[in-house]
C-alpha cells in the first residue's frame, strides 16, 4: 500500500513506548513535545521539498548552468539519478517572474516518443506536452508564467501557468535506433526568457546524501523552504503547520533538539529508508509498482519517497516504473549474485506498452549507475536481445554473464555492491496502468 499517512501511523503504533524523559523534556513535552507519529508524518513531508532543493542546488552548482537555459545532456550521459538512456535527454530550471514570461519551443516531432514534462518545486507534475496530453496543441510555442501573473506573452503561444516562479523541465526523445535523428529533435527545443527575469537563489540547507538523511537540522529551514515554493497538495496547510510547530520544539532548547535528533536517526529515518524500498507502493512479484507518480494528491510520503529514489517522477499516464531491492525470495539484490528475469513469450514487455520499455541496474543507496567493462547500463526494446527457442526472453543479472542467458540479454553488477532494478514501461497500456501486469520476480541462479 502506498507509504501514507495511515502507514506512518500504523508502523509507529507498534513502537516501544520511549524511555523515560528527563525532567526538562517533561516538561517540554507539555508545550508540545511530539510523539513519534508526529514527527514522522511532519519529516517525511518536509523532506520532499528538501529533495528537490537539494537537486536545484546541485544543479545550480556546475559550470554553464544558468536559468532558462537548456541543458542537452549527450546520449549515454549518466550523471544523475536514475538516468534514461533510451532517449536523447534534455533539462533546465525555469523561471518567470510578475513582470516577464519565458517561452518554451517544442518542435514537431512524429513517429517515435517524446514528451516535454514541466514539474514544480515540490515534483509534482504541471504537464506533459506531447502528442497525447496536448492533442490541441502537441509543439510549438508555450508560454510559461508565475501564478497570478499576467505577463505580455506572443500571440499563438501556449500560456502554461506555473505552482511558483520556478519549474523543472525534463524533455525526452526516443531514440528508436536513430540517435542521430533523436539528437537533431533533442537540439530543436529551446527556452528563452521574454525580459529580464529575476530569479532567487535556492534555499541555504545543510548537506546530505541519501545514505545520511537529514536530522533535526533540517527544522531550522522551515520558513525558507516554504516560502521559496507553494505546494499544491491538499494537505500543504495542515502539514506544514505539523511542521512548524515541531520546528517550534526543536528551536526551544539544546534537550528538545537533542531529543528530536536522536529519534529521527535512530528510528524515524532508518525506517523511512527501509519503507522506501518495499513500503511505500503497492508491492507485487517482489517488485515496488510506482504507478502513481507525478501528481500524488495527499499522499505526501509517495512524493518524497519519488523524489528520494528517483527525483522527477512522471505521471502513469507517461510511464509506470516497476523498481526491484529483492529477488524472489525478499533478499537484497547483491552484485555478487547472478539472477535472471524470465517473461513468458505470452507476457513479454513489448506487448504492454505503446511506446518503449526498459530495464536499468543502479547502485544503492544513492541510485547511480556502477561501473562495467561493457557500459552497458540497461537493456530496453531496441536492445539487439535473443530470445528463447519457444519465444520467452531471459535478461541475466550479474558480475558476469548468467548461463543459460544469451550474453547480449547480460546486464552487469558490480560484486559486493547492493543494487537496484527499475523497469519503466513508458506510454503503458491499461493492463499495466491496472495492476493486471507485473515484470517476473528476479530469481537467483544457483
Amino acid at each position: 500500500m502506498p507509504f501514507t499517512r495511515r502507514m506512518m501511523l500504523a508502523l509507529l503504533a507498534s513502537a516501544a513506548m520511549a524511555p523515560m524523559l528527563p525532567r526538562t523534556l517533561r516538561a517540554q513535552a507539555k508545550a508540545g513535545r511530539p510523539d513519534d507519529a508526529a514527527l514522522t508524518e511532519a519529516y517525511v513531508y518536509l523532506l520532499g521539498r528538501m529533495l528537490v532543493i537539494r537537486q536545484e542546488r546541485k544543479d545550480a552548482g556546475a559550470a554553464g548552468f544558468a536559468y532558462n537555459a537548456i541543458k542537452y545532456n549527450p546520449l549515454g550521459s549518466a550523471d544523475f539519478v536514475n538516468p534514461n538512456f533510451d532517449v536523447a535527454y534534455l533539462e533546465a530550471w525555469l523561471a518567470a517572474d510578475d513582470d516577464a514570461a519565458v517561452l518554451l519551443e517544442v518542435p514537431k516531432i512524429e513517429g517515435r516518443y517524446y514528451t516535454a514534462q514541466i514539474l514544480d518545486e515540490w515534483g509534482e507534475v504541471i504537464a506533459n506536452i506531447n502528442e497525447r496530453t496536448f492533442p490541441s496543441k502537441p509543439h510549438g510555442a508555450f508560454a510559461l508564467v508565475k501564478p497570478g501573473t499576467n505577463p505580455p506573452i506572443p500571440a499563438g503561444a501556449g500560456r502554461i501557468e506555473l505552482h511558483s516562479a520556478k519549474a523543472k523541465l525534463l524533455g525526452r526523445v526516443e531514440l528508436k535506433g536513430d540517435p542521430e535523428g533523436a539528437v537533431a529533435l533533442q537540439k530543436a527545443f529551446t527556452a528563452k526568457p521574454l525580459g529580464k527575469i529575476d530569479v532567487a537563489a535556492p534555499p541555504a540547507i545543510p548537506d546530505f546524501d541519501n545514505a545520511t538523511l537529514l536530522g533535526a537540522e533540517i527544522f531550522d529551514h522551515v520558513d525558507a523552504a516554504f516560502a521559496s515554493a507553494l505546494d499544491v497538495s491538499p494537505v500543504a496547510a495542515p502539514m506544514q503547520q505539523k511542521v512548524r510547530a515541531i520546528a517550534d520544539y526543536v528551536a526551544s532548547g539544546p534537550e528538545a533538539r537533542a531529543d528530536v535528533d536522536r529519534r529521527l536517526k535512530e528510528k524515524i529515518v532508518p525506517q523511512f529508508i527501509e519503507d522506501a524500498l518495499t513500503k511505500s507502493a503497492p508491492y507485487r512479484n517482489h517488485w515496488l509498482v510506482g504507478g502513481q507518480g507525478g501528481n500524488y494528491g495527499s499522499d505526501v510520503g509517495m512524493r518524497t519517497v519519488a523524489n528520494y529514489a528517483g527525483i522527477w517522477a512522471n505521471s502513469p499516464e507517461e510511464v509506470v516504473y516497476f523498481v526491484a531491492s529483492r529477488d524472489a525470495q525478499d533478499k537484497p539484490l547483491n552484485g555478487g549474485q547472478s539472477y535472471v528475469i524470465h517473461f513468458p513469450a505470452n507476457a513479454l514487455p513489448d506487448s504492454v506498452v505503446d511506446a518503449y520499455w526498459s530495464v536499468i541496474l543502479v547502485g544503492m543507496p544513492d541510485y547511480r549507475v556502477m561501473p562495467n567493462p561493457l557500459n552497458r547500463f540497461n537493456l530496453n526494446n531496441q536492445s539487439k536481445l535473443e530470445k528463447e527457442a519457444d519465444g520467452a526472453l531471459k535478461i541475466g543479472i550479474g558480475p558476469k554473464p548468467v548461463a543459460g542467458v544469451p550474453e547480449a540479454n547480460w546486464l552487469p553488477s558490480t560484486p559486493s555492491r547492493p543494487f537496484s532494478l527499475t523497469f519503466r514501461t513508458y506510454v503503458p497500456k491499461d493492463m499495466v496502468r491496472n495492476g493486471q501486469w507485473t515484470p517476473p520476480a528476479v530469481t537467483v541462479v544457483q
